[in-house]
């Protein structure tokens, strides 16, 4: 699979400057930045969550874990996390478990994590387990402008 073509027209329709970087199959955003070579730190991890309103996305580090209690404080949203079918359903040109973060551009609320921008460079999933989205952050702020900002990630010990 190559890039999903939502994140290939939101990247064009942005202007984005970003380089792509192939890496090994791998499942997870932690196996994906080893695979990679790239720190966890700079992988954005997009995580799909659900209420009887409709879908959320957040994105945080792949070295962090979604404190959920606290995305449901900031949203004022009763939040879980998203089924399976959900995802497929929203990110349809996606593998599952391989999202991209400009999930407004599937027309779902997008919030993200503050401490994804501590870095000069952002990593992410390209909609396959196979190819990864590397820009400067500057690039990414103004790629995830609509999205709504917040804290609600917690590095893993």
């Amino acid at each position: 699979m190559t890039m999903a073509t939502t994140l290939a027209s939101c990247l064009d329709k942005r202007q984005a400057q970003f380089d792509t970087v192939r890496h090994p199959y791998s499942l997870s955003s932690m196996a994906t930045a080893h695979a990679a070579h790239i720190p966890g730190d700079r992988l954005a991890k997009t995580v799909l969550l659900e209420d009887e309103k409709g879908y959320v996305a957040a994105v945080i580090p792949s070295t962090h874990h979604l404190k959920l209690s606290e995305i449901c404080e900031q949203t004022g949203r009763k939040l879980s996390l998203a089924h399976e079918d959900g995802v497929r359903e929203v990110f349809r040109d996606c593998d599952l478990g391989a999202i991209p973060p400009v999930a407004m551009a599937y027309g779902t609320q997008t919030w993200l994590d503050d401490s994804l921008l501590a870095h000069s460079d952002v990593y992410f999933e390209a909609g396959d387990h196979q190819e990864l989205v590397h820009m400067s952050t500057e690039q990414f702020m103004a790629l995830m402008a609509d999205a709504r900002r917040g804290h609600f990630a917690h590095r893993m010990m």
